[in-house]
């Protein structure tokens, strides 16, 4: 392998590659410890289905502009085939990472140089907005910079498609194609044509923002309880160009941003990881709020796509709220408004991915609305709004991490619209005499308590990958009979597309067009455990639904305790150290 990698590396010296990277390689070369030179060189940066990510270096395993680069010449080139006689158009935006500036205008000289006009955003955008930006712009694709939540010596490069949702088959396959055709950085043509990037800035902004506010139902209770106290914080990242000024432009008057993690950095100063799904990360954010007596914390990732949020529970203690709680609050309210109004339609769905809890399932089955299942991620979710385009009117969807998309203007989830959301939520909470935790709690007394455990594994580099691997392959070839003392009734199989009932020994088919490296057991009392591969990091993750019942809110409490009590028994009967 060291043979092999360094061939590798030594071609990279012989390269057209600037001076600065060539001393780099050369130091990896001559160190005594060759373990930062395998790790940068063992393979390459591969450009899958979300495009790239990875720890930023030089090398062909890490994020650089020539990494970079590669995968907007084969999008480029793909682009001019797959729109041939026209004039492609694209989106290009980034985060608040170190070095994601750079990769954006790397992008956009190379799109300029391939003849395809650019769309540039002047500074840091939240996620959801470049999505919105190419339906907006009638663009052909878009590009953004972001490496969403990861640790700060990530980066990456999420590619869209002209819907303006993340690319999937047969486009993701065939741009992989071309991008595998770049073999140096000789057939990047990195020199922009300048007459073919524009910059955009407020006037996309102030488009956007008019979208978000389509997706209130409670006006009046906005305006009747606009002095509620909202935290709120971007966590260092993009949130920080358009939550507050979202929030006060629908008319919220009283939101306190954290301004310790108000100051943009891919360094993330005040966190050790910047994801809202961490609750370290809200630490900040919840002190301001018991400092101001709050009556909501609210949070952003670095690229304004993920919603964190806390809430005060009966004793005034602050306690973190989950993606699926969150969801859930989101999918009863949305339902429930929208039915008092009188514009509840039989033509409505939801969509809610296979991970995510099955409380979900239990309200849109109460209020007689269709419901999806589809594959983890966005694009999924976006694929499924696609697929029912002028058919079906999509009315809200989102996964367990963090992530909800309100309304179909955007192709992706968005903390902006779901920062709006909540806080109306809030407040129409107020005007039905609840707290958004009491409002949380009538909803397990009303469906049943379910518990929702995210577990993941990392395991860092080739080693690591190929543990990864093994445990998928045990867990198909020696799959647990019982979990948590209940046996299992069936187990479905995403990647062989069939579903083992266990009792009987019968196989069908299930309703999905292409595979995923997905398990699910799912047993007699309702659990569920979900376990899959990272595809954009180097984990395996396991996602567990416990579902209790709830008579009282006095339960709350101990329905918790005896849910995790459950969870730590699946940990040992799948060996989940």
């Amino acid at each position: 392998m060291e043979d092999i990698v360094r061939a590798k590396a030594e071609a990279w010296l012989k390269g057209n590659y600037d001076e600065q990277t060539k001393k780099e390689v050369r130091r990896m070369l001559d160190a005594e410890d060759k373990t930062e030179l395998v790790e940068s060189f063992y393979k390459d940066l591969e450009f899958g289905t979300g495009g790239l990510r990875g720890i930023m270096g030089v090398g062909s395993n890490r994020m650089n502009i020539y990494t970079v680069g590669a995968a907007t010449q084969g999008l480029s080139n793909y682009l001019n085939r797959e729109f041939k006689g026209r004039q492609i158009s694209v989106v290009v935006g980034h985060d608040c990472r170190n070095n994601s500036r750079l990769f954006a205008e790397t992008v956009a000289n190379i799109f300029s140089a391939n003849g395809i006009k650019v769309y540039l955003f002047e500074d840091l955008r939240p996620t959801p907005e470049i999505s919105f930006a190419i339906r907006h712009l009638k663009c052909q694709s878009g590009v953004i910079i972001t490496a969403s939540h990861n640790p700060k010596i990530y980066n990456g490069y999420k590619a869209y498609w002209e819907d303006g949702a993340q690319i999937i088959a047969p486009h993701d396959v065939n741009i992989i194609s071309e991008v595998g055709k770049i073999k140096s950085p000789d057939e990047i043509k990195f020199q922009p044509n300048k007459d073919l990037i524009e910059i955009i800035g407020e006037k996309v902004d102030a488009e956007y923002l008019a979208q978000v506010k389509t997706v209130l139902l409670s006006p009046e209770s906005i305006k009747r309880h606009n002095d509620i106290k909202i935290v709120y914080t971007p966590i260092h990242g993009t949130g920080i160009t358009l939550v507050p000024r979202c929030l006060k432009e629908i008319g919220f008057t009283n939101v306190h941003v954290v301004e310790e993690q108000s100051v943009i950095s891919g360094d993330f100063p005040t966190v050790v990881s910047p994801n809202p799904e961490e609750p370290a990360a809200l630490d900040l954010a919840i002190k301001k709020a018991k400092e101001i007596d709050a009556d909501i914390v609210l949070a952003s990732d670095p690229d304004a796509d993920r919603m964190g949020m806390a809430v005060k529970d009966d004793k005034g203690e602050w306690t973190l709220v989950t993606g699926n709680q969150t969801a859930m609050m989101f999918t009863y309210y949305i339902l429930k408004r929208r039915s008092e109004l009188g514009i509840l339609s039989s033509k409505d769905f939801m969509v809610k991915t296979i991970v995510t809890t099955e409380m979900i399932k239990k309200i849109c089955d109460d209020f007689k609305t269709e419901l999806v299942d589809c594959y983890t991620g966005f694009k999924w979710i976006a694929g499924e709004v696609r697929e029912r385009e002028g058919k079906k009117h999509y009315i809200g969807g989102g996964e367990e991490s963090y992530g909800y998309m309100p309304a179909d203007f955007v192709r992706d989830k968005d903390s902006v619209s779901c920062c709006s959301l909540m806080s109306e939520l809030a407040a129409w909470a107020k005007d039905n005499g609840m707290t958004v935790y009491q409002f949380l709690l009538s909803l397990y007394q009303k469906y049943g308590f379910s518990l929702e455990k995210g577990i993941s594994l990392v395991r860092e580099g080739k080693s690591g990958a190929e543990e990864i691997i093994s445990m998928m392959k045990n867990y198909r070839s020696n799959p647990p009979v019982n979990l948590a003392g209940s046996k299992v009734k069936y187990i479905k199989d995403y990647q062989l597309l069939q579903e083992l009932n266990v009792l009987t020994g019968a196989k069908f088919p299930i309703s999905f067009s292409v595979t995923s490296n997905v398990l699910q057991y799912i047993t007699e009392d309702g659990t569920k455990v979900s376990v899959r591969p990272s595809g954009t990091e180097p984990k395996i993750k396991f996602y567990v639904e416990v579902q209790l019942q709830m008579k009282d809110a006095s339960e709350y409490k101990s329905c918790i305790d005896a849910a995790i009590e459950k969870v730590g028994m699946i940990k040992k009967d799948l060996k989940i150290d």
